[in-house]
């Protein structure tokens, strides 16, 4: 059939041109889940060991290192309420084993505890990704979340209560 498009499976192994794209797409979702499902050790599905992350603005200071990362994200969703990372219009380039993914966000957080009756917060952004494939699959080497606007209370984030 003529103009007919086949979409991969994400992980699946095919020989369509198209499934390095699928793939990259699904490491940045499976980061966003994680985020929001609180599971931290999906993260090792999601970043390398020596990955660097900015969140805000590209100019604000580096985080080095998946450990690092993880504790930082831990450090403002941990004792967070419910939070939704709404990733959309992923634009994937491939390069052999290189790979870069932009994709636009809304992220919303809601207050927990003593913080429940704060606005939530909610910020909207720019993540862009530089990916490397690995032994494992693709892997972020490096994470930039741009935020360009925001509303609500950011005091909603905090780590957990020990």
């Amino acid at each position: 059939m003529s103009g007919h498009l086949a979409f991969p499976v994400p992980g699946a192994a095919t020989a369509f041109p198209g499934a390095d794209h699928a793939d990259v797409t699904a490491v940045v979702n499976r980061y966003a889940y994680a985020l929001d499902d609180r599971d931290w050790d999906r993260l090792d599905q999601v970043f390398t060991e020596h990955a660097v992350a900015r969140y805000g603005h590209p100019s604000r200071p580096v985080i080095e290192g998946r450990v690092a990362l993880v504790d930082s994200i831990k450090a403002m969703l941990g004792g967070c309420g419910h939070s939704q990372h709404l990733l959309a219009t992923h634009v994937v380039t491939v390069d052999g084993d290189t790979a870069e993914s932009t994709c636009k966000a809304r992220v919303y957080h809601h207050g927990a505890g003593e913080r429940a009756a704060l606005a939530p917060y909610e910020c909207f952004g720019v993540y862009r990704h530089q990916l490397r494939r690995t032994a494992a699959g693709w892997r972020i080497t490096d994470l930039l979340f741009h935020v360009q606007h925001t509303v609500g209370d950011i005091n909603v984030l905090q780590p957990a209560q020990a």
